[in-house]
């Protein structure tokens, strides 16, 4: 069963990683809107028709995203995205099947999709069948709670540990220009020119880095602003860069499915 998604946040970026990370599940899933705001959800909800899963961010452009279930009635079920690690299992209980703390990994994702899918009836009308109504008293609970915190900082990896021999060194991210893979391994390229094998894998590091820093070019490729020394127009639509140090590969290609949003991402 092909499920259908409406994913509501304020992060740009965000919104579009979580896209990305959705239509790359092994069983896709269908994102039929995407809202910034409290009012442009209720607009998009109210329009209709009803997603399968609600992805909803806590922190909204003009308010609280639990402002949402106050102006209309949301029967589907719904995943929390935040990071107010210390209201999420009170937003938990608000009906949702998960929550996912940014920035979101791509197993928790998976984990929480197969909860989703666990839920829901083998056949079913529509997706209000598989969810009861929001309490009310908590919503309210919850938002003079929310009001009174502080929004906290995205954590993103502020260094990596690399082998050199028998010694470890760290390296900051402020000296990284960019990771690759290459035959089943992920390097670190230095901007000095010097590169280190590291234990994670290019989906696993994207989750890690801040995306407002690093962009994830392909499946091979991510890469800081700062190591794209030129971009130049490809074929069918898409955009070789050239990137410093020079890269293993004579071509560096951004996928046809990311340039709208890596030119998004280049002029925020």
């Amino acid at each position: 069963m092909k499920l259908t998604a409406l994913i509501v946040e304020d992060e740009p970026l965000a919104a579009r990683r979580l896209a990305d990370l959705l239509a790359r599940q092994p069983a896709p899933l269908e994102v039929v809107g995407t809202a910034e705001s409290v009012a442009q959800a209720v607009q998009q909800l109210l329009a209709g028709p009803l997603p399968d899963v609600l992805f909803l961010d806590i922190h909204l452009a003009d308010g609280l995203s639990f402002e949402i279930f106050e102006q209309v009635p949301v029967r589907c079920p719904v995943i929390f995205t935040t990071a107010y690690d210390q209201y999420a299992l009170q937003a938990f209980k608000v009906n949702s099947v998960d929550y996912l703390l940014k920035p979101i990994d791509a197993n928790e994702l998976a984990a929480a999709l197969a909860k989703l899918r666990a839920r829901l009836p083998a056949v079913a009308p529509t997706p209000a069948a598989a969810a009861p109504a929001f309490d009310p008293a908590l919503l309210t609970q919850l938002m003079q709670q929310m009001q009174l915190a502080a929004p906290p900082a995205a954590s993103y990896k502020s260094q990596f540990v690399v082998r050199v021999g028998e010694h470890l060194k760290v390296v900051p991210v402020e000296q990284i220009a960019y990771f690759f893979s290459l035959e089943k391994a992920t390097f670190l390229q230095t901007a000095e020119g010097r590169k280190f094998v590291v234990d994670y894998t290019m989906d696993q590091l994207e989750t890690l880095l801040d995306p407002r820093q690093f962009f994830r070019l392909n499946r091979a490729y991510l890469a800081r602003q700062a190591a794209i020394h030129d971009i130049i127009h490809y074929t069918n639509s898409r955009l070789q860069t050239v990137l410093k140090p020079p890269a293993p590969d004579a071509q560096v290609l951004v996928s046809r499915e990311k340039v709208n949003v890596f030119k998004s991402w280049l002029d925020r």
